[in-house]
């Protein structure tokens, strides 16, 4: 397996672009990913997406998007794995350009969900769980995640403000961020007057649905120029796994297996100990999402990640957390999230993070979920 270099990144800021069509929004990116790559060209391209055919009416994106980008001829494939499809396009060009298949590769995730409104977004989102036994029966992933957090509160006796430090500790680390959604810290007093969406629920629980694309270049080491404009980063390790869709099926609903099983194959493969990882980027489209992970994967002993978690978790503790404001604070686009994280993980690798910078940051690790960890995408990122 050859050496995995990310060479260029490029996003745009989340937002509700109403006046931007989804083409529009993935050319700004890989526009600003292609220009980083010092005039290496890839051989091919993969796309991030979770919605499109329901919220735009648009299938085939791959070819679209080669086609606007002007990469003429080029191979091109849509990658679909609900909110882990941005994490699984970035793996399956990963393994490619690794395997020798390929010596580059765009990935690039855009998402539009202002292209629909109102019951519309809940509904494409519910395509994303089991259809026969969980979304025709009127099962929303917002509902989902309101099980959650009421079986982790019953289970582990844990309080009604056992997930407010993971909301805090975005919303503080997205003021720093320019293309984050909300750039606005919140109080203890903000989280626990928060509208309900599905009780216990409520708007501070969950990352808001955005517009949004992000590009990530990659390359093999041997094809890598003498000199780039932007610092190199390497895909030291990379891992997927499965669990069960319906959360029903499973033996242990707050079990995130998946999330624990990617988790270590790819720091294994990356010759990297948990201890060793400066900063972990785990994927909080809903904030029970944040002690389940961290506790599946070993940060953290079951039922108690929540706690002293603003210490332990912020941007000087043990182990920084959505460093940049995760979905939560950044907005989740969709099937762009996956590259948003890891766009912004190379951000603290070279140094660019700003205020929000990590001192001496050498290993990052993102992981992206589709569903409550029924997909599970790890990639380990190294700075030389």
């Amino acid at each position: 397996m050859r050496e995995v270099w990310i060479v260029g990144i490029g996003a745009t800021p989340v937002r509700e672009h109403w006046d931007r069509s989804l083409r529009d929004l993935a050319w700004e990116a890989m526009h600003r990913a292609l220009e980083e790559a010092a005039g290496l060209q890839p051989q091919a391209l993969f796309v991030a997406n979770m919605l499109a055919p329901l919220t735009a009416h648009q299938t085939h994106l791959g070819t679209l998007l080669a086609d606007y980008a002007g990469l003429e001829g080029i191979e091109a494939v849509t990658v679909e794995a609900a909110g882990a499809s941005g994490g699984m396009a970035l793996r399956q060009a990963y393994l490619a350009v690794a395997s020798g298949a390929l010596d580059a590769a765009l990935v690039v995730g855009v998402e539009k969900f202002t292209d629909v409104v109102g019951p519309e977004v809940e509904g494409a989102m519910a395509a994303t769980l089991d259809a026969d036994y969980e979304a025709e029966p009127g099962l929303t992933p917002a509902a989902q995640a309101a099980w959650l957090m009421q079986m982790y509160r019953e289970r582990y006796n844990a309080p009604e403000t056992a997930f407010m430090p993971f909301a805090l500790l975005a919303h503080r680390h997205a003021v720093g961020n320019p293309y984050a959604m909300f750039r606005r810290a919140i109080s203890e007093k903000h989280y626990r007057h928060g509208a309900p969406v599905a009780p216990p629920m409520t708007i501070f629980d969950m990352a808001p649905y955005a517009d949004g694309a992000a590009a990530v270049f990659l390359a093999a080491r041997d094809v890598l120029p003498p000199e780039l404009p932007r610092p190199a980063v390497r895909i030291a390790g990379s891992a997927a796994a499965t669990d069960r869709l319906a959360l029903h099926d499973r033996e242990d609903p707050l079990a995130f297996t998946a999330a624990a099983r990617s988790f270590h194959r790819a720091l294994e493969e990356a010759g990297v100990s948990p201890h060793q990882v400066d900063f972990f980027e785990p994927f909080d489209l809903f904030g029970v999402y944040v002690p389940l992970t961290l506790e599946a994967v070993g940060y953290a002993d079951p039922g108690r990640a929540w706690q002293d978690a603003e210490r332990r978790f912020g941007l000087d503790g043990e182990l920084p957390i959505l460093t940049l404001g995760g979905q939560k604070a950044r907005g989740f686009p969709g099937g762009a999230a996956g590259v948003y994280q890891v766009v912004e993980a190379v951000w603290q690798l070279r140094g660019q993070a700003g205020d929000n910078q990590i001192a001496h940051a050498r290993v990052g690790v993102v992981q992206a979920l589709g569903g409550p960890a029924s997909t599970a995408v790890t990639h380990v990122l190294q700075r030389p």
